[in-house]
Formats: structure tokens, sequence, C-alpha cells
């Protein structure tokens, strides 16, 4: 009886340090993430990597998009525009917004940045940090963005020595 008990006893301590390994490797593969990473945006209008989770299309109900997007460490956004405005959370990590014309701003997990239609501006990560941000992205029409120049080197490097 005693050997029965000890053998369960083993038995029920290796499942619990299983589980609580397994537990422990998905938080370190996920990296405390809440969405998985997505797929690698290419299509030109990002410097560095940047990829992007989509998680709801416009449709009949929703006049927006709704996406999850992962900067690395130095990505970014080109300059551009949104006709109806977009809005940002910062999930995860630090990063930039700029406002042309203006000084750009730090952001980090727990910011959320309400960007006005037709306002120039780029956005993306710190240098040394990725960024993660949900974005809230309003149509007019079919169209949701307006995409302009890229952030130069020199624009970013600047940003990065504030």
């Amino acid at each position: 009886m005693t050997k029965t008990i000890t053998l369960a006893l083993i038995t029920v301590t290796l499942m619990l340090f299983s589980c609580n390994n397994s537990k422990d490797k998905t938080i370190e593969t996920t990296n405390n993430e809440i969405f998985p990473i997505g797929d690698k945006i290419t299509n030109g209008y990002f410097s560095g990597d940047a990829f992007l989770r989509l998680l709801q299309k416009k449709d009949k109900n929703n006049d927006f998009a709704l996406g999850n997007v992962t900067f690395d460490p130095g990505a970014r956004t080109n300059w551009h525009t949104h006709p109806r405005g977009q809005v940002l959370i910062v999930t995860e990590g630090k990063g930039w917004y700029q406002e042309k014309g203006k000084p750009a701003q730090v952001i980090k997990k727990g910011d959320v940045i309400n960007i006005p239609e037709e306002v120039e501006h780029w956005h993306g990560a710190s240098v040394d940090s990725k960024m993660v941000h949900i974005a809230i992205t309003n149509y007019q029409g079919e169209e949701n963005v307006t995409w302009l120049q890229p952030v130069t080197d020199e624009e970013y490097q600047q940003v990065n020595s504030l």
C-alpha cells in the first residue's frame, strides 16, 4: 500500500513538473505577445522587419480594419495619412510616433494614440526595442491609407538620439 501511494505521488509530481515546464516554454516562445506575430509585411511601405496579424477585415458591420503589427527594433512605417483617422494601442515594447512638422513622441505599452484624418505621420519601433501595436484603421469608401515617402535614416537617427 505504501509503495502504491509513493508511486502515485511520484507520478503526480512528475506530471506537475512537466506541466510547469511546458507552460514556461510557451511563455518563452510567445514572448508574452497577445497574438501570433503574423506575416512579414513586404509591401514596400516599411523600413526594417515588420509583421501583420490581421484581426478583423472591413465588412458590412465594421467600417475599419483591425490588425496587430509587430515592429522589430529599427523598423518603421513610411510617412502616411488616413482619410478617416487611425487609433494605435501599444501592447508591447517602445517606439516612436511623429506627425509632420512636430517633435517625435515616445510610445510604450499601454499608450493609445488617436491619429486624426489626413495627418501626415509615421510610427515604428525604437532602435533598441521591438514595438507591438494594435492598429484600428478607418475606411473612407475602399481607402484606408495613403502611403508617402520613407522616413529617411537621417530622420530616424535624429529621433532616436533624443
